[in-house]
């Protein structure tokens, strides 16, 4: 598999937020930083409205932390920093003690491709305090993007109904990386193809394109463009039908078709980008059709997203190919996941779990202590419930899963009659890779095969039957406690 490194070739360490590295001296000057922490990544509702996410970005998450580490230009640079008095931010031990830090954590993630919910750590960090305190914002800047881009494929693909989906928003997309890491999230989400010609590179994404209105306009007329991009590409000819008239666009690509027979090519398909999608692809594909091209694919795009595509589909409109870009790489309606990371647990000096917990006037935000873990039930291979439950704890023979933010939603669970997994898998064992990285095919088989484990009703784009996620009971009641004793110090009780 390509990996990021091949792109990213100068330290990233400093990619991060400011006020990580004043936590980090203060943890230092504290004599706190050697702690041993435990941080969950997860997030708290669903975007889009979903009634599922899919887990992406754990590749670029593996290369970050393989390669962390401070240059001699990133301690320079920190060790020049200075205070609102002119005085050193840091001191010179603090440096040194940068320099000489290695990545020592242990990480446990989901998959990518991985159907994940609110709630449930997608990543846990177990480790230094120090180190675990500098990843924050570089995972959560990782995993909220990618994660958001591969839910959004994910829902559009469902929506296309086995169609293929084409991913071509690189010119409308946030940036350099951000064009990359959205092509590669949309892939995992199930895009069948990119326009993307370096993320096809460095990430093995079949490419695909056609060609734009300025090749028609370049040339005197619609028939002579055509023309010579069929004798260019005879094996591969998809042309732009509407720069001008569409009808008459399309009766031009069938006389191409023709000349492409003759000479025992076949002209693979057309695009329309503009226009009343639904009425000209009808149009389209009974005049190829009369001609004696059924073979011929219609391909549409312009401005598309999994509302329009359903509403098209609804329409019965001839469309066999989908072009999505902007409202693909952009997350159009919802421009960030919000995922979080929060510390769970301490050791103390006798080495024990001291579990963690953050008040809030919001129940959503209050975070969930302690040393945890996902298991996933199914039965006959159909997902039925996901259950945050806490490491060590015996589950005896029933479970019961409590939502944090409804007690009221709970589900009992016979363990005998269901099957669990373990959803975190290691991927780092005390700052050693023991995770293999699949192919990024792989990763989109999963997604595929995974979503099919849960019930049409999770899947629809629209008011989704909400899919059981909760805490094993006992790890409710825990919380429960913590929050209420939290609560009775803080009032002075």
């Amino acid at each position: 598999m390509k990996i990021t490194k091949d792109l990213y070739q100068s330290s990233l360490t400093l990619l991060t937020d400011f006020y990580q590295f004043t936590m980090a001296y203060a943890y230092w000057k504290s004599g706190k930083a050697e702690e041993e922490a435990v941080f969950n990544l997860f997030f708290r509702k669903n975007p889009f409205q979903s009634g599922f996410t899919i887990a992406a970005g754990l590749d670029y998450v593996i290369d970050y932390c393989r390669n962390m580490k401070f240059t001699d230009q990133d301690l320079a640079y920190l060790a020049d920093m200075t205070d609102a008095k002119g005085n050193r931010e840091f001191d010179p031990e603090f440096i040194t003690y940068l320099k000489n830090l290695t990545f020592s954590c242990d990480v446990d993630a989901v998959e990518e491709g991985e159907v994940v919910f609110p709630n449930m750590p997608i990543v846990r960090v177990k480790g230094p305090l120090i180190q675990c305190q500098l990843l924050e914002t570089p995972l959560l800047n990782i995993i909220n993007f990618q994660t958001l881009i591969a839910t959004k494929a994910a829902r559009i693909v469902l929506a296309a109904n086995g169609d293929p989906v084409m991913e071509f928003g690189l010119r409308r997309a946030q940036g350099i990386d951000g064009a990359l890491a959205a092509s590669r999230a949309s892939y995992i989400g199930g895009c069948s193809s990119t326009s993307n010609v370096m993320a096809g590179k460095l990430f093995d994404i079949p490419v695909s394109g056609t060609h734009a209105h300025s090749w028609i306009m370049s040339f005197d007329n619609e028939m002579e463009a055509f023309e010579a991009y069929a004798a260019t590409f005879p094996d591969d000819t998809i042309l732009l039908v509407d720069t001008y008239d569409i009808t008459q666009g399309v009766r031009n690509a069938i006389v191409i078709a023709q000349r492409l027979r003759e000479k025992g090519k076949q002209l693979k398909g057309i695009r329309i980008d503009s226009g009343d999608l639904a009425y000209f692809s009808i149009m389209a594909r009974e005049m190829l059709d009369k001609s004696g091209f059924p073979e011929v694919k219609i391909v549409a795009s312009n401005d598309l997203d999994e509302h329009i595509i359903t509403s098209l589909k609804m329409q019965e409109a001839a469309i066999d190919i989908w072009g999505v870009g902007t409202k693909l790489v952009t997350a159009f309606d919802q421009p960030a996941l919000g995922a979080v990371y929060k510390l769970s647990a301490l050791k103390n000096a006798d080495e024990e779990w001291i579990p963690k917990i953050k008040l809030s006037q919001q129940s959503i935000k209050i975070n969930i202590p302690g040393y945890h873990n996902v298991l996933r039930f199914t039965t006959q291979g159909k997902a039925i419930a996901d259950m945050i439950y806490l490491e060590g704890v015996d589950q005896g023979h029933k479970v019961t899963i409590i939502d944090p933010n409804d007690p009221t939603r709970r589900k009992k669970i016979s363990v005998e009659n269901a099957e669990a997994e373990i959803l975190l898998k290691p991927i780092f064992s005390k700052g050693e890779k023991v995770y293999h990285r699949p192919a990024i095919h792989q990763i989109r088989q999963r997604t595929q095969d995974r979503l099919a484990a849960f019930d049409k009703t999770h899947k629809r784009l629209i008011n989704p039957h909400i899919y059981p996620v909760g805490l094993e009971a006992s790890l409710y009641e825990f919380r429960t406690n913590l929050v209420l004793k939290a609560k009775s110090l803080e009032n002075g009780n």
